[in-house]
């Protein structure tokens, strides 16, 4: 298996994982709590985030920053995110409000073009090209 397949299946087993953390804080908040879900959505894709940064950085990417560039390498991750918090949010918006799906089948829809955006940028921007 070359070094990118290899590289796919790992970030697809932690997405799975981030997924699903995903999923379940949106339906507690949005079912249980009663949060708006476009709400909802972004406070769990937050908690998402963050565990898919920590498992990505150490499972998936070999980092191209050093100890002493982490800070900078946070600060990259949390802009791509929020670009990818905003992909998420304005496909959830559109795939509901727009088109007429339940929150959780546009959850669905959105998690596909945001797991794309994800890897795409995570390789390009935080990954070390020689590792």
């Amino acid at each position: 298996m070359t070094k990118l397949m290899a590289q796919v299946v790992k970030f697809g087993i932690v997405g799975v994982f981030a997924t699903v953390l995903d999923f379940i804080v949106l339906y507690v908040l949005t079912d249980f709590i009663s949060l708006h879900y476009l709400t909802a959505a972004a406070l769990a894709f937050v908690a998402a985030t963050l565990f898919n940064y920590a498992a990505s950085m150490r499972y998936v990417f070999t980092s191209r920053f050093g100890e002493a560039e982490k800070r900078q390498e946070l600060l990259l991750f949390v802009t791509l995110s929020i670009i990818g918090l905003g992909l998420n949010q304005v496909l959830m918006w559109l795939f509901v409000e727009q088109v007429g799906f339940y929150y959780l089948v546009a959850k669905v829809a959105a998690t596909v073009f945001v797991m794309a955006w994800n890897f795409i940028s995570r390789k390009i921007w935080l990954e070390d090209k020689n590792g």
